[in-house]
């Protein structure tokens, strides 16, 4: 059973403008692995594509912006069901290395997941 995307929050500014150094090579893992689709793309002012998963959106762009310094929090609706799911679509992380961490009055369990463009992606699931 697949997990579902609830929330997206962006480390930086915007996660309509995430860094990647290279667009084509970039979207395989995204389709593929974590499942989104393609919306659209653009080369105008520079590459860049939307993607999509669950009602959220992503945009990837070649903007010259740093990818190992960006990235993503998923609030996901189950944690292992979400690792489970990028496993059997191709992740080659071996094991989700599960953590627990404490934002505010709410603890969320979570496992990391870095993109081969370097983008950083915190899968998260809110505890009880």
């Amino acid at each position: 059973m697949n997990a579902t995307i609830n929330q997206v929050w962006p480390y930086q500014q915007s996660q309509m403008n995430l860094p990647v150094a290279d667009l084509d090579a970039a979207l395989p893992f995204y389709e593929t692995v974590m499942g989104f689709r393609l919306v659209s793309r653009s080369d105008v002012p520079h590459k860049s594509a939307v993607i999509t998963r669950d009602g959220m959106q992503l945009g990837l762009a070649e903007n010259g912006g740093d990818p190992t310094q960006d990235g993503c929090f998923f609030a996901v609706d189950n944690l292992d069901n979400a690792f489970a799911e990028l496993k059997a679509n191709g992740l080659p992380q071996g094991n989700p290395n599960y953590d627990f961490q404490k934002y505010g009055e709410t603890t969320w369990k979570v496992f990391f997941v870095v993109a081969p463009d370097g983008l950083c992606y915190c899968y998260g699931e809110r505890q009880p």
